[in-house]
Formats: C-alpha cells, structure tokens, sequence
C-alpha cells in the first residue's frame, strides 16, 4: 500500500510526499522542507484528501519549526508561517485540525510537535481501518445482497489519506470480503482524481471497476447498475450537512430518487461542530485555467472564465448513513441539528 505522506530524518527532516499530479503515469515523491515548499504542495494538489492534509498540517508545524531554526526566524515569523500552512485550503478542516492539534506543544520543541503529530498519523490510520469495518457491516445489513456494486466520486484511499482510505476503505473491505461488485469511479472533473488517481489504487489492489464520466454517473444510478454510491468528505457540518468534491451532490440527488443508500465516510476529525450547517462553509474557488484548458491546451474560447469551484455541498437529509470511526449515523432518517455530536472527536 502507497503511503501519501510520511516523515523522513536522515540527512534533513523532511516530509516525503508522493506527487499525486504526476500519477498513474510516475511515481514520483517530493522531498518538502521548507513552508513554500509544503504550502505549493497542497495548493498544486500534489498532497491532498482531508486526512492526508490533517498529516500535513500537523508534521508542517514541525517542518516550519526545523526551517525556523535554520534560519533564524523571530517567534512571529515562524507563528505566520504556521499560519500559512493552516490556511493553505480553507474549506478541507482536516489541514487547520491537524496543526491546531499540535500547535499547543510548540513551546516544548520540534520532539514534542513532532510526536503529536506521529501519534495522529498513527490514528487516522487505525481509524480508517475501523470506520471501513462499519461502513461494510452497514451496507451489507441494510441492502442484504451478496455482491453490492459501488458508484464513488473522487479519490479516497490511501493516496487521500495516511493509510488504507476512508469511502475506498469500505470498498476495500467488502472486496476482501468477498462482496464487491463492480465499481464505478467517476472521472471526477477538472482535474480527474478518479480517473487518475481512484482508478490507480483499484487496479493496484486488484478490484475490477470501470472509470465513468461525471456526467454519466445520475444516470447509471437510475438505471439500476449500481446499489449503493460511497464518498468522502472534507467537513461534515453538525447537522450533517457534508462538503466534497465537486459532483458529489449529483451522486445524493439521484440516489435518492433511485432509493439506494448515499453513504458520507470520513474520520471523526472532519467533523466540524462548530459549523453547525452547509451553509457555512467557505467554498474553495480555484483557478480559472483548470476549467478552460485541459493538460495545457485551451478547450474554451480565449477570453472566457472558467467558473470553478472545488467542492459542493451535499444537505444532510440526502444522506442515508455518515460513517466515522466512531460509529454510523442515518441524517435522512433522524435529523438533529447536533447528529454529528455523537461520532464526532
């Protein structure tokens, strides 16, 4: 299993990071050692899913620490440089939980940051491990069948997270367990992290799946071809409402006009209670060019802007279950205004 992030200390303490621009075609890793470094790195989307930029919030600070005192940096230098790297993605609440976990224990040195931050790595892990293990016992319980076919937006396995994957998680699992039907992988536009990214750890891990075109995904839902669609999250709001990827809501809409279950599988930590509905979250807008052109060549007319937002936001009564390490949660069936509370960090 690829890791996304991880800690690297021989000749200088760096974040080693697979560079998921260039995949499926290399695997190349990036060395970051500097704040520049890990901020153009989550902006270019070299590292990305809210639990691999919980890691990368939190091992940042340790980096930032290193940089800092290899060149001298006043205390309020190195406090807006943190700062940075807690900004760097406004709408993803993993990367600002992630340092905010450790940022505490700045005053007791570069160890003390540096095992907080070891120790989340280690959780978010196990935690997937966990929530994939419910999100399996659910799915099969509630639709009964032998062999269930998934649909899944974007990317969520161990290249989004610190290890193994969280809506990928549960596919892994029913796979393992004998379960899996075919699964569909949405391309997942502008910048096809399903088509690039999912459809690589599918085939990496042997699971027989199709790579579908956005716009196509409605429609395979109303014709019957699959029985239930899997996705992550980037923040889960306290009444259930939950930001992901672009398209997501698509998946919600039509799913519920098929009456097959929309599952939200993501740790604990994305859990925002202190944002208590969708309304709320600050949508990323990224870059014109990403929606104009295409691997460097304009498809749109010169002079048009592209309108590009990052993620969209699914409302909590067209979700059938929310799924964390910490149990499952049914926000179409039992509304509250504080639902998340109870699976929540």
């Amino acid at each position: 299993m690829v890791l996304a992030i991880e800690w690297r200390d021989v000749d200088q303490p760096v974040i080693r990071l697979i560079d998921q621009t260039a995949l499926p075609h290399q695997e190349r890793y990036l060395d970051v050692a500097t704040v520049d470094g890990l901020v153009q790195a989550i902006n270019d989307l070299a590292v990305r899913g809210a639990p691999a930029l919980g890691a990368a919030g939190a091992l940042g600070v340790a980096m930032a620490m290193n940089q800092a005192s290899r060149e001298g940096w006043e205390d309020s230098r190195l406090q807006s440089e943190v700062q940075r790297i807690r900004d760097a993605r406004p709408t993803a609440i993993n990367l600002a939980w992630g340092v905010d976990q450790v940022r505490g224990a700045m005053p007791e040195g570069v160890a003390a940051v540096l095992r907080l931050a070891q120790e989340l790595v280690a959780e978010d892990a196990a935690a997937n491990r966990t929530l994939s293990s419910l999100g399996a016992d659910w799915i099969l319980e509630r639709t009964g069948l032998a062999q269930v076919r998934v649909v899944t937006h974007c990317n969520t396995g161990a290249l989004a997270t610190t290890a193994w994957g969280t809506a990928y998680g549960i596919i892994h699992e029913l796979h393992d367990r004998g379960h899996l039907g075919l699964v569909y992988a949405d391309e997942t536009r502008p910048l096809l992290q399903g088509a690039r990214l999912t459809s690589w750890e599918l085939q990496q891990d042997g699971i027989a799946h199709v790579v579908q075109a956005d716009g196509a995904a409605s429609s395979t839902i109303l014709r019957g071809l699959v029985d239930v669609a899997i996705i992550g999250a980037d923040r889960i709001t306290a009444n259930g409402d939950a930001a992901n990827k672009i398209g997501s809501v698509a998946l919600a809409l039509a799913c519920a006009r098929a009456g097959i279950p929309f599952i939200v599988a993501a740790p604990s930590s994305t859990v925002d209670l202190s944002t208590k509905r969708g309304e709320d979250i600050v949508i990323e807008e990224r870059a014109s060019d990403e929606v104009v052109s295409f691997n460097g060549h304009r498809t749109a007319p010169e002079g048009v802007t592209g309108f590009n937002p990052a993620f969209d936001v699914t409302p909590h009564d067209l979700i059938t279950a929310i799924v964390t390490e910490r149990g499952v949660v049914e926000p179409a069936a039992h509304p509250d205004p504080e639902l998340l509370a109870s699976i929540a960090r």
